[in-house]
């Protein structure tokens, strides 16, 4: 064979085997845009249908599931989407964002010691993690009026616990999720 026509093939090979790499990843990514778009424009029905639909091919797909449970969350679908982020964590605990997303969750419904964990948990998985640090300081700051509360039905008469308490609250427990 010509060493340049051999040359040529070979290029050719690499090009193709580069075109079948990337075409399936490309198509991923319209799948996710498409996903991500439908939920951001409100339209969660169809967004979750749409997730579900890519999910029957890939069904370990994490990016995709962690999507899915966004859109059940938004969509006011709690215990599914606390249901989803546990199952992430437990396939999955490198991933620090099902924790976060799932002590959000928590934290919504006044489940500060779960909340609490998930965030220790996300943040483990990723030291450098902004947002579960600020949602771990919101939910300390939920634990200290709790007991500050408590502290006040013992001793009424706590002048020190009166006035933190009188405080304005932080504005906290927001549950940033990204």
């Amino acid at each position: 064979m010509n060493p340049a026509l051999f040359s040529f093939a070979r290029g050719l090979r690499r090009l193709a085997l580069a075109a079948a790499i990337v075409t399936p990843a490309l198509a991923y990514a319209d799948d996710y845009s498409e996903v991500t778009q439908l939920l951001r424009s409100g339209r969660h029905a169809q967004a979750l249908a749409q997730a579900d639909r890519y999910l029957v091919l890939r069904p370990r797909d994490p990016q995709m599931r962690f999507l899915r449970g966004v859109i059940q969350s938004e969509s006011g679908r709690r215990a599914e989407a606390i249901a989803t982020y546990t199952e992430l964590v437990r396939e999955y605990p490198e991933l620090p964002e099902p924790y976060n997303n799932l002590g959000v969750l928590h934290a919504a419904q006044s489940e500060f010691d779960k909340a609490r964990e998930a965030f220790q948990m996300a943040i483990r998985a990723n030291p450098g993690y902004a947002t579960a640090f600020e949602n771990l300081g919101d939910v300390y700051l939920q634990l200290a009026r709790r007991a500050h509360g408590r502290a006040l039905e013992l001793d009424p008469s706590n002048a020190s616990v009166r006035s933190k308490l009188a405080q304005p609250a932080p504005a906290a427990a927001s549950g940033r999720a990204p």
